[in-house]
Formats: structure tokens, C-alpha cells, sequence
């Protein structure tokens, strides 16, 4: 099973999501791909994680984070023992989110998106300060997100494959090119 872990105020609508969920059905495999939407609060975002991935083995399960979905997706693979492919994680989202407190909108609707004060606590109470295993982490991190700094993703994730893009954008425009290499990792 592969989880997909989308980034805050995103969706399953998000450009990767959507190239993700469109391999796995052109190559027969659909019902192994999963991408919830997540809610707002991290607590709750996680605990719907594992209540998607429940009962199935460690050695089975893959999950694949983008931004804030890479931090979830570093807890959940320390807490359950699996894979995880990070793409360009957010690795201090309580120091980075700190100032999105309030409503905005989602990235890929008009819907009302609220982060609020107490979400700060719930990320702090995620944050793994160290891999326990590098061999189950992929990092693909791009030099020119504008959002994150690579340097900060290459540091959290020592001894980890890590795919580092020259350029690019936050949202690995350019993420077509990896997906074999994804898909691969997670299957391996």
C-alpha cells in the first residue's frame, strides 16, 4: 500500500497527488494508492493516517509526505516501521506554521481553511528529532523551493537516499521525472 501525505492547505487535487494516482491506475494498481484529504489539525491528520493504514504490515506499507504530508510522513514511518519518500519536507513546521495561524483558503478551492494556535502544540508533539533507520527514507529535495530550505531537509535525513534537485520549485514542477524512482523505492 502506498499513503500519500499531501502538504498543508493542499489536497488530493495537488499536482503530485494527482500524477501519483494516475500511475498507479494506468499501471493495474489503483486500489494500492491512497491520498485522504487531511484536515487542518495535525493530531487529526495523522490519526486518520493510521486508522487508513491499520493492519497492514510494515514491510508492505510505503508512505509518501510532500511539505507538511513529509513531516507526517517521518512520524508515521518512525512510529509504524515502514518506508517513506519525502518530498521537500517541511522538518519545522511549529516554527514555520507558527505565523499561518487564522483562516485562509485552500490551495485547490475556495473552502475556508482554519490552522489554529493549539495546531502548534500538535506538531510539536509529532517532531522526531532523529531517523531511527535511514535505509527506509527517500529525500527529494529541490535547492530552489521558495518555501522550505533544502539545507534543513539534507540535515534532518543524514545517511538517507536523498535525490537533490538542482533548481526547481516547492512543488517539484518537474515530479514526472521521479516517479519511476518513487514508485521503485516504495516497491524495492
Amino acid at each position: 500500500m502506498i499513503l500519500y501525505l499531501h502538504g498543508f492547505r493542499s489536497s488530493p487535487l495537488s499536482f503530485k497527488a494527482r500524477l501519483l494516482s494516475a500511475h498507479f491506475a494506468e499501471k493495474g494498481r489503483k486500489d494500492e494508492f491512497v491520498c485522504p484529504q487531511l484536515p487542518a489539525s495535525p493530531k487529526a491528520a495523522t490519526e486518520l493516517a493510521l486508522r487508513l493504514v491499520d493492519g497492514v504490515p510494515a514491510e508492505e506499507l510505503s508512505i509518501i509526505g510532500s511539505s507538511l504530508g513529509g513531516f507526517y510522513a517521518t512520524y508515521l514511518a518512525e512510529k509504524l516501521g515502514c518506508k517513506a519518500v519525502l518530498l521537500n519536507p517541511a522538518v519545522k513546521p511549529p516554527r514555520d506554521l507558527a505565523s499561518y495561524v487564522g483562516v485562509s483558503t485552500a490551495y485547490h478551492s475556495d473552502e475556508p481553511f482554519e490552522f489554529k494556535q493549539e495546531y502548534i502544540a500538535e506538531l510539536l508533539a509529532l517532531v522526531v528529532p532523529d531517523i531511527s533507520s535511514p535505509q527506509r527514507y527517500f529525500l527529494i529535495a529541490a535547492t530552489g523551493d521558495e518555501v522550505l530550505d533544502w539545507r534543513e531537509m539534507t540535515a534532518h535525513y543524514p545517511g538517507v537516499k536523498q535525490r537533490i534537485i538542482d533548481g526547481s520549485d516547492h512543488g517539484i514542477s518537474e515530479f514526472a521525472d521521479y516517479v519511476e524512482e518513487v514508485v521503485a523505492f516504495c516497491d524495492a
